[in-house]
């Protein structure tokens, strides 16, 4: 059975593990992308001085709207419970397009923008550089990707029943990386030791990864979790199934698109990884919408809103308004996208209806929970950095392992040159 499993592993590996490197070190590079952008630009990101009192939403939105371009509107506004750091306005478009404000002088900072080297990584892990067909076509890198996520998976579970001991003294062992022993046994420690390690994030990983990248297989996890999935028309490389549910739709259209936007989750961020519409984005992206731009009358009541939740809530991390909608997120651990969600009427700011967290259909909460998992988010701070250094050893795995099957065939070889060449 074990020689079995061993060829599966092996001829797995070989055509396809350099890709899986690719995709497992592109991976890791985005864990921490929001950490690092900020640290590059603090500025755009945090107020210089914190007055007594920030100027109203009002006015605010009324500042940004006057710079912009009139085939462009502002269409929400995200405040963070920390003084310091600065509102963040949505705009209508490009898409999730967006820019901070120094919410005590009203000055534009600067433009909610990826880094041309996360942009290239994202794309990198997610597309291997490729782009969807304007026609419709085949859309390979994503196809590839798919591919061999989903034969990491088999590679993974078939290493473990190779190498797995079969005493606890040998599982003891077996987690020991010697350094002292040569190359060939540092390489096959880190190897099986490594792989051993990194098995749960890894799986986890890929397992929540491949709901992006295949339909049947979303259909199927969904499924599992008592979600049924409905055909429609595809918007975006993540094919076109969406999840039915209960709950107010309505809210989850609106307040949907604030989802992911607070601090260390940006709407482009890691996992959805950038959620293309479809593919486990909001519902509003999952149909290819828009929010609509509100009136400036409007913004007038945007203010009395995140007053009221503000009082509600004195633990929220983040309030997000939209025109008619809006969120309340919380730093707690678990599914970092969950958020209460509120409607409220536009022409005077009462709040007319409240969605909590809790009472929301399963649809959301998986697409949450998939996103936490895949980037390690759910566990706060530790559970990221084993999510990072896990990555990094599922991008190391395929070059030890062609390492020890080079030197394999190289021994085999000078093996039988020098059986050929001894005396009979």
């Amino acid at each position: 059975m074990k020689k079995l499993f061993r060829n599966i592993h092996l001829w797995l590996s070989v055509p396809f593990g350099l890709i899986i490197s690719i995709i497992c070190l592109s991976g890791a590079a985005l864990v921490f992308e929001d950490e690092i952008t900020e640290l590059c630009y603090p500025s755009r990101y945090r107020v210089e001085n914190v007055g007594e009192k920030p100027l109203s939403v009002e006015q605010l939105m009324n500042k940004v709207a006057a710079s912009l371009p009139d085939s462009v509107s502002v269409t929400g506004v995200s405040i963070s419970s920390d003084p310091e750091r600065a509102y963040q306005v949505s705009l209508s478009k490009p898409r999730r397009a967006s820019v901070f404000v120094d919410q005590y002088t009203g000055e534009i900072k600067g433009k909610n923008e990826r880094a041309s080297f996360f942009g290239f990584m994202f794309r990198t892990h997610r597309w291997l550089l490729d782009s969807m067909k304007p026609d419709g076509g085949i859309f390979w890198g994503k196809m590839i990707v798919g591919t061999s996520t989903l034969l990491m998976v088999i590679v993974l579970i078939s290493g473990i029943v190779i190498w797995w001991p079969r005493t606890r003294k040998a599982l003891k062992n077996g987690l020991k990386i010697t350094v002292n022993k040569g190359l060939k046994r540092f390489w096959f420690d880190l190897h099986v030791a490594g792989g051993m390690y990194a098995l749960i994030f890894l799986l986890a990983m890929a397992l929540t990864g491949l709901t992006w990248s295949f339909s049947w297989y979303r259909t199927a996890f969904y499924k599992v979790f008592g979600v049924e999935m409905q055909q429609q028309a595809s918007h975006g490389p993540g094919g076109g199934n969406a999840p039915q549910g209960g709950g107010r739709k309505e809210i989850a259209k609106a307040a949907g698109s604030r989802e992911g936007t607070g601090r260390g989750e940006r709407s482009h961020g890691h996992g959805g990884r950038g959620e293309a519409s479809g593919e486990g984005g909001s519902a509003r992206e999952g149909h290819g919408e828009r929010p609509t731009a509100p009136s400036q009358a409007t913004f007038a009541y945007w203010q009395a809103v995140y007053d009221q939740l503000s009082s509600r809530n004195a633990d929220y991390e983040q309030i997000g308004v939209t025109d008619g909608s809006a969120t309340v997120s919380f730093n707690r651990l678990g599914n970092r996208r969950a958020a209460d969600r509120y409607a409220f009427d536009p022409a005077n700011g009462q709040i007319t209806e409240t969605n909590l967290y809790d009472n929301q259909d399963k649809s959301g909460k998986i697409r949450g929970w998939i996103y936490s998992v895949h980037v390690g988010s759910w566990g706060g701070l530790p559970t990221r950095i084993l999510t990072f250094l896990a990555a990094l050893i599922g991008a190391s795995l395929p070059l030890t392992g062609y390492y020890l099957w080079i030197k394999k065939l190289v021994g085999k070889r000078k093996r039988a040159k020098k059986v050929a060449s001894s005396p009979v």
